[in-house]
């Protein structure tokens, strides 16, 4: 008997990546029912009969809910008879929220307050909220408002009650919406350079079955307020992009030869003897926002993290405001250990990172011609 046997979750932005991950790995099991909360109604019907033709005998348990976490009375009526929440709706692409930071306010910061709030109201017994590598640290606008979510739910642990409220910190999730390797995969084919950033830029790297899993560790294992971290590696962009040509090139147009005089080409990293069908990369420069490397556990963070195998646990700091009792013994572990960043993670070389990419589904199918919708 499994902890979800019979019981009720609700994903809030059900319709993305980490929702359809999940559908994949539960419905199927003793779970009771599955709610899918999200504000777009065409791919909500586009997943009913996506899960209708491929797992027909337990779509039943799929129930849709149109709502947005931004209204709270649509959050009411989707939260009851809750056992648990997978806090996913977010806005999350970083120029985006760069250009209209308001919006990522409402979502990612008044959007989960309502969460949580109708959460503990409903009584729901446990919420894992997703945040980002960039929360740690953050220099741009979805970064700070996701920081502030976290914030927020270690606020709302505090008085939760019987509600468990954990955050899941994690990295770039290949292959899902809004992500480089799909567009990088469509670029080979059309026979045009891969544009990348910066050559030199690093990111953590995991899977969507890897993000579903830091998820499940929380619930399991988390406790209330607490942050959870996988120990993930990075590669930089790269090598990423070096794998994607390796794996794809033999999908490129035999015609194909890059000589366009006025592209951006970086002349470190072009390799002028490689065959005509192989893509060239195009340097295209640091977008709104980003950073050079991402930051899963800050300094401060790392001097009371818990070690526990594959994770990272970063204990809430409950202390009061009555900061008076502190001001003779502070802290000196902070002096001492090093932030956990993509520049100081276990570095994946070509050959690992190709391998990586490769274990993927979406990346099977693309390789084996199989159609896939980047969800």
């Amino acid at each position: 008997m499994s902890v979800f046997k019979d019981k009720v979750l609700l994903i809030t932005g059900g319709t993305g990546s980490f929702g359809n991950a999940v559908l994949n790995r539960f419905l199927r099991t003793d779970i009771g029912e599955i709610r899918i909360f999200s504000r777009d109604e065409k791919k909500q019907d586009d997943m009913r009969h996506d899960f209708q033709a491929r797992m027909p005998e337990v779509a039943n348990k799929i129930k849709f809910y149109i709502g947005d976490v931004r209204n709270k009375s649509t959050l009411h009526y989707a939260m009851q008879g809750v056992d648990y929440v997978f806090h996913a709706a977010a806005l999350k692409q970083v120029p985006s929220c760069e250009f209209f930071p308001m919006e990522a306010v409402k979502t990612n910061v008044i959007g989960t307050d309502n969460t949580l709030d109708s959460a503990i109201d409903a009584g729901v017994k446990c919420v894992i909220c997703l945040s980002t590598d960039k929360a740690a640290y953050p220099i741009n606008a979805m970064g700070i408002t996701k920081a502030i979510e976290e914030k927020i739910a270690v606020a709302k642990s505090r008085l939760s009650g019987s509600t468990k409220i954990c955050c899941t910190r994690y990295g770039n999730v290949m292959c899902s919406r809004g992500s480089v390797i799909p567009l990088w995969i469509d670029q080979i084919r059309k026979g045009n350079p891969i544009t990348l950033t910066e050559p030199r830029m690093t990111r953590f790297i995991m899977s969507l079955e890897e993000a579903v899993d830091l998820v499940l560790f929380a619930f399991e294992h988390g406790q209330n307020g607490d942050i959870l971290v996988q120990k993930a590696p990075a590669c930089t962009i790269q090598t990423q992009a070096e794998a994607v040509i390796e794996l794809f090139k033999h999908q490129a147009p035999r015609h194909s030869q890059q000589n366009d005089r006025h592209s951006r080409l970086d002349p470190r990293h072009s390799r002028p003897d490689r065959e005509s069908s192989e893509p060239e990369i195009r340097v295209i420069g640091i977008r709104h926002g980003e950073k050079m490397y991402e930051t899963l556990l800050t300094k401060e963070e790392c001097a009371k993290a818990e070690d526990m195998g594959n994770f990272y646990r970063v204990p809430a700091d409950n202390r009061d405001l009555n900061y008076d009792k502190y001001f003779k013994d502070g802290d000196t572990k902070r002096a001492t250990i090093d932030e956990f960043n993509s520049d100081n993670t276990r570095r994946l070389n070509l050959e690992e990172t190709k391998a990586k990419i490769a274990s993927l589904e979406y990346i099977q199918n693309e390789l084996n011609g199989i159609p896939n919708i980047v969800k």
